[in-house]
């Protein structure tokens, strides 16, 4: 969780995202507590994690060029 949190506050922060909650389980980052947020969470039945069937999500950002500099960001992360 330590290392997926620093990763996500680099990539995040480029978007003008912040921590919004965080605990011993889980982590949530978003741009204002009236809009959605994304969140790393540790499996809540303990077991490894695996893959969501079906699972998706998605991110708003206001022009290709940000879509872009995000998508650069996450590969030099």
């Amino acid at each position: 969780l330590p290392r997926a949190a620093a990763f996500f506050d680099a990539l995040f922060g480029t978007i003008g995202a912040k921590r919004q909650l965080e605990s011993e389980r889980f982590v949530s980052w978003g741009v204002a507590p009236d809009q959605p947020s994304i969140g790393v969470i540790k499996p809540y039945d303990g077991q490894p994690a695996t893959v969501g069937n079906g699972s998706m999500a998605s991110l708003y950002l206001p022009t290709p060029e940000a879509v872009a500099a995000f998508h650069k960001k996450a590969l030099e992360l």
